[in-house]
């Protein structure tokens, strides 16, 4: 089965930090060449947050740089994303996608963060 499934979202308060997880199923991890996080906050615009390539190579928007990291771990076929430092705008729905060629691209359910001031 093809899928991305995200977990680690909450309600935080600014200062605080969270650690989204995606887990891959193997037929994705094996074969993706970037993966990573986009957020939508309310009337806004899907925007990427950061991505990781296969080679490990790894881009960060401008507003969350310093801020959140993204990694993976090839054993348990999952990328995280730890975010720290939140700000209120940081509030959104965290989604993981992947990219494995052939422009296909796999899309996680989403997870909410909440980041109250």
């Amino acid at each position: 089965q093809v899928q991305l499934v995200e977990s680690g979202g909450g309600l935080v308060q600014a200062g605080g930090s969270l650690r989204l997880s995606c887990a891959a199923s193997r037929s994705i991890f094996s074969s993706f060449n970037i993966m990573g996080w986009y957020r939508q906050a309310p009337g806004k615009q899907r925007e990427l947050v950061a991505t990781v390539s296969r080679g490990g190579n790894t881009n960060y928007a401008n507003s969350v740089k310093g801020r959140f990291t993204i990694s993976r771990d090839n054993t348990n076929n999952t990328v995280y994303l730890q975010m720290n430092s939140l700000k209120p705008e940081d509030t959104a729905v965290y989604y993981c996608n992947a990219d494995v060629g052939s422009n296909i691209r796999y899309w996680g359910q989403g997870t909410q963060v909440t980041v109250s001031s």
